[in-house]
C-alpha cells in the first residue's frame, strides 16, 4: 500500500558550527545520510531538488532541503566576506 505524504521544510539549525538541517516537522536533525539529490530511481514526484528523510521514531516526515541548502551557502558566503 503506497500513500503520499505530506512534504515539510526543512530548516537550517541556526548558531551551530557544522551545516545542520532539522525536520520541517519535529525539529530532529536530519542525518547526512538521509539527505539527497531527488533523481534517478529514488525519484520522489516533488517540486525539489534535493530530499532530506527524517529518521526520528515516530516521524519519518519526507522534507525538501532546497531552502536550507540555499540558507546554507548563503552563510558561507556572509561568512567567507567576513574573514
Amino acid at each position: 500500500m503506497h500513500h503520499s505524504h505530506e512534504v515539510y521544510t526543512a530548516r537550517l539549525a541556526e548558531n551551530v558550527t557544522n551545516t545542520t538541517f532539522l525536520c520541517g516537522h519535529c525539529q530532529s536533525t536530519l542525518s547526512a545520510k538521509r539527505i539527497f539529490a531527488n533523481e534517478g530511481e529514488d525519484r520522489y514526484d516533488l517540486p525539489c531538488r534535493t530530499i532530506g528523510l527524517c529518521s526520528a521514531d515516530e516521524c519519518g516526515a519526507v522534507n525538501c532541503c532546497d531552502e536550507a541548502m540555499r540558507a546554507a551557502e548563503q552563510q558561507e558566503d556572509e561568512s567567507c566576506i567576513a574573514l
